[in-house]
């Protein structure tokens, strides 16, 4: 049985042997998960596709130095976060234009799926309201803790492979892991402690 891992490293091989269209195979495998964690990292969707295009570009370039120590994806993802960190510090520069791209994000959540046990429309507009809370206080957070909760809560990723990925110690993770949900948690107090009529 070939694992995830051996199937990527055969892939990066052809392409190191001049396949241009293994690499192809491995955008396609990798670019949703890719735009899921780097759209939680850089805000505005359009910068944050020009973002995932741009790491694709920088993997394809440097792909005849990636020997397999780490797994693809992981050596992806740390050129991912890097270069939406720079994408950010260039954003910085520039002046916010809205707030138009929070409001699309908050409709556009559908991780809280598993919140809505009844459709009913107060719990509907309880799992809306949970999802842009929970939007809002992932955007607040330090980029370092934005990476490691979006990496753990929305990838599933295990605290080693985050560790490779963002290049930290397993402690920092844990640490990085959770101050974020104790500032999540506490956004999302006062929406728990109110009775679902209240919160509208």
């Amino acid at each position: 049985m070939t694992t995830e891992r051996e199937c990527d490293q055969l892939l990066v091989e052809r392409v190191q042997a001049g396949d241009k269209q293994a690499f192809d195979l491995l955008v396609v495998k990798y670019q949703r998960r890719l735009m899921r964690l780097l759209s939680r990292i850089v805000h505005d969707p359009v910068e944050a596709e020009d973002v995932v295009q741009e790491t694709f570009i920088k993997a394809y370039r440097a792909l005849r130095m990636f020997r397999g120590d780490a797994a693809f994806y992981t050596w992806l993802y740390r050129i991912g976060i890097n270069t939406a960190k720079n994408a950010l510090s260039l954003q910085a520069r520039r002046t916010p234009t809205s707030t138009e791209a929070n409001a699309e994000r908050a409709e556009a959540f559908d991780d809280g799926e598993h919140l809505r046990d009844i459709n009913t429309p107060e719990s509907v507009l309880a799992s809306k309201q949970i999802a842009q809370t929970v939007n809002a206080a992932m955007d607040t957070l330090p980029v370092d803790l934005r990476t490691a909760i979006a990496l753990r809560e929305i990838d599933g990723l295990s605290y080693e492979e985050i560790s490779d990925i963002m290049a930290c110690p397993i402690g920092t993770v844990r640490s990085r892991i959770f101050r974020a949900r104790e500032v999540i948690a506490e956004k999302l107090r006062p929406l728990l402690d109110l009775p679902v009529d209240k919160r509208w």
